[in-house]
């Protein structure tokens, strides 16, 4: 019988064993007795930082361990590896890996949040964990993980500014069900949760911006064109972009294609394409062009309007469509 306890593994020990098992995961073919074999071990290393993190058996962690880790964990590039070969985990394992993660993300030294400065210096992790959406066994996983990420600023604004960015509407429009509503929940976090910063790119970057956000608005999905729809809304109407709305409220082309939506075959997408036509007819300084369109279609538009969800039982909607009605008559 062995009376004397074995070392216990140490944060540098920890990272160094859970860097090893991964390299061996990625090397060994799949469906082997070796893949197995690693693929237990990074299982059971990301337990063991899990309990360093989170405190094992009831006991709180340990704060100097939890420094030490993090600068493991930092100093060994190991946040881009996890997000690198996570599709090759356990189930359990690529959960315990976002847990690892977002409580990273979340540990606050005064003002310092040391997981996101390492991390804006490390964008890689940031286009890696993006990328997971190209795989639908770790996509809510790594969307888990970019959610967390966009909770920051720095780090939101890494991912806005690159080019990137723009593979989010392929993710919502070209995968499965889940995937594409967790794709986009992170495309409007993207575009809502740092009002400032977003609204200076969208100035600086209007035309290419829009460009694709049209094609969501025009998609054949409904689910996709209905929250595009909606979310187009909040970003107009937030005080924040009042540029960017001023703007977008002066193209014909932008009128023309609201103005057709109000009457798509499903009266949800008619309902938020209205909150979208409504800041058109609401402005008090229309371009030539716009007044000129609304003139020209005044009658139908009032015809339509008077019938327009009359059985919907909501007063500021009623009120709204009577302001327009209002507003199109004083033309």
């Amino acid at each position: 019988m062995n009376f004397f306890k074995s070392r216990s593994r140490g944060p540098s020990d920890v990272v160094r064993a859970l860097r090893d098992s991964i390299a061996r995961v990625d090397g060994s073919p799949p469906g082997g007795d070796a893949r197995r074999r690693a693929s237990e071990d990074v299982s059971k290393w990301l337990g063991a930082m899990k309990g360093i993190l989170f405190g094992a058996d009831g006991d709180e962690p340990s704060p100097e361990l939890v420094a030490q880790l993090s600068q493991e964990v930092y100093s060994s590039d190991l946040l881009l590896s996890l997000v690198n070969s996570i599709s090759k985990f356990d189930f359990e394992a690529r959960k315990d890996v976002a847990q690892i993660f977002n409580n990273l993300l979340r540990r606050q030294i005064g003002s310092r949040w040391p997981t996101v400065d390492y991390i804006a210096t490390r964008q890689d992790v940031i286009f890696a964990t993006l990328a997971g959406y190209d795989n639908e066994s770790v996509a809510l996983n790594t969307g888990m993980i970019l959610r967390e990420m966009l909770r920051h600023e720095p780090l939101t604004k890494v991912l806005l500014y690159s080019d990137e960015f723009y593979q989010f509407p392929g993710y919502i429009e070209n995968t499965t069900f889940g995937v594409s509503c967790d794709a986009f929940a992170n495309f409007k976090d993207t575009l809502t949760r740092h009002k400032q910063m977003v609204a200076e790119y969208l100035e600086q970057n209007y035309d290419r911006f829009f460009l694709t956000y049209a094609s969501l608005v025009a998609s054949q999905n409904y689910v996709t064109k209905r929250q595009s729809l909606k979310l187009l809304g909040e970003i107009l109407l937030d005080r924040a972009n009042f540029n960017v709305m001023t703007r977008y409220i002066g193209s014909e082309q932008n009128l023309r294609t609201m103005m057709n939506l109000l009457r798509d075959k499903s009266k949800n997408i008619q309902f938020e394409a209205f909150h979208v036509f409504k800041v058109f007819v609401a402005n008090p300084r229309k371009p030539p062009q716009i007044e000129n369109i609304l003139r020209r279609n005044k009658d139908k538009l009032l015809n339509f309007l008077r019938d327009f969800h009359n059985d919907r039982e909501d007063e500021q909607f009623t009120d709204e469509k009577q302001f327009l009605v209002t507003q199109i008559q004083s033309l």
